[in-house]
């Protein structure tokens, strides 16, 4: 038989800060369908070239970078009220936990690492999907866009979560899965773990420290403990 292959080396961090969309929860094909009403609302193409660009960033900063495909006649503010109320038609595609994110954020406060959310999603957003999900009692604070000046890539989210954890960067490790999200990780000097789409593109993978494409298989132990994940049970 041949070989089993050999586990990701374990990764010692006493804080694991957590993207929301497309890595704790599955939510790229909501995503994707809402900015998709949005433009084409206003008769405005939105291709996947288009799409993949928002990922992991603020919808103010992306509405205010393409505002002008909009028309002169509407502000930011107006279209992210269309944005706010196009989120809750019934018919977009459903929010779901991520494979093995219950079992990794159970097993890392089992490790004593402290955890957290670092969003570019709003507050209620955020607080909403944390609790249909069933984790929100995981986190021990939460970071989204109302917190920050600067969204990711700028480092400020991570930066934050780490001073309200009481830990430094480089003792967090950081799981994302956009471009955006990695890059914010890395400026903030944390280690960076590619999840889920992020670990399948090379791009991608070259902007983190380790890649996995599963939450379960994240080879990630706290300061005393033993390794958490290494090869999904």
């Amino acid at each position: 038989m041949p070989a089993r292959p050999e586990a990701a080396a374990p990764v010692t961090a006493r804080a694991a800060l957590f993207d929301l969309d497309g890595t704790l929860i599955d939510s790229e094909p909501r995503s994707r369908a809402l900015w998709r009403r949005l433009f084409a609302g206003h008769g405005v193409e939105c291709g996947e070239d288009m799409l993949a660009g928002f990922s992991g960033r603020r919808s103010r900063e992306v509405i205010e970078e393409h505002l002008a495909r909009f028309g002169g006649a509407v502000t930011s503010d107006q279209i992210r009220e269309e944005l706010t109320a196009l989120n809750g038609d019934p018919a977009l595609p459903p929010v779901r936990l991520a494979p093995g994110a219950d079992r990794l954020l159970e097993r890392l406060r089992r490790d004593g690492v402290a955890l957290a959310v670092v969003t570019s999603g709003g507050r209620a957003y955020a607080h909403d999907h944390l609790t249909r999900c069933g984790i929100a009692g995981h986190f021990a604070t939460v970071v989204s866009a109302e917190n920050v000046a600067h969204g990711k890539p700028d480092p400020e989210g991570y930066l934050l979560a780490c001073r309200r954890l009481g830990v430094a960067p480089g003792e967090a490790v950081v799981f994302e899965d956009s471009a955006a999200g990695l890059r914010a990780g890395r400026r903030a000097g944390a280690r960076c773990l590619a999840v889920g789409q992020a670990a399948r593109t090379p791009a991608l993978r070259r902007l983190a420290d380790h890649a996995v494409e599963h939450l379960a298989q994240a080879p990630v132990t706290g300061p005393a403990g033993p390794t958490v994940g290494g090869a999904a049970g």
